[in-house]
């Protein structure tokens, strides 16, 4: 579900840099924000409450619209046992400037986060994040503290980084304790 075009990021590999669609969508840039209630309506019309998985993704970062995501998630899970997942930068405490992982509980069963590099540095040149050097650090505490919230953390990292990169990427979710995968 692709709920917003913001971003705190300018990622400099993401696919919204290069085009306007992906897979069977021609364009994924939306004109406007849906409300809850388009979201629901769309969900009915697809059939979704059929699906095994929803997952919040798209051309923007999910977590921006957080208590939309909540209350989303809350009324699917009212309508059906599906799982839901949210892809994310894992920036949403520095967005919304509180802890937030204690908000997914039971709501968001699945959380992957963008980690895509092993330091600071390197995140920072790579990702370029609205809130610099210190996006690094915070995403690891994220990490941390959702992985208590929901039944399953993957950290995610972008193929095209350097294949020591994507090592000490693997080496750091075994270490928090979270799942890891290649994207």
């Amino acid at each position: 579900m692709n709920l917003t075009n913001r971003c705190t990021n300018r990622c400099s590999f993401c696919v919204r840099q290069m085009t306007d669609g992906l897979g069977g969508a021609d364009n994924l840039w939306l004109e406007k924000e849906p409300s809850v209630e388009e979201v629901m309506k769309e969900l009915e019309r697809q059939r979704a409450y059929e699906y095994e998985e929803l997952i919040f993704c798209g051309y923007g970062e999910p977590s921006i619209r957080l208590n939309d995501v909540l209350e989303i998630s809350r009324r699917v899970k009212d309508k059906a046992d599906i799982k839901i997942r949210m892809n994310t930068n894992g920036l949403a405490d520095r967005i919304h400037g509180k802890r937030t992982a204690p908000m997914l509980e039971g709501l968001i069963d699945r959380v992957s986060v963008s980690l895509n590099e092993a330091d600071a540095e390197s995140y920072n040149e790579l990702c370029l994040p609205e809130f610099g050097v210190s996006s690094f650090d915070s995403i690891l505490a994220y990490i941390k503290d959702v992985k208590s919230f929901v039944q399953e953390t993957t950290v995610s990292v972008v193929g095209c980084i350097p294949a020591d990169h994507i090592e000490r990427c693997r080496q750091i979710a075994a270490e928090l304790g979270v799942g890891f995968k290649v994207r």
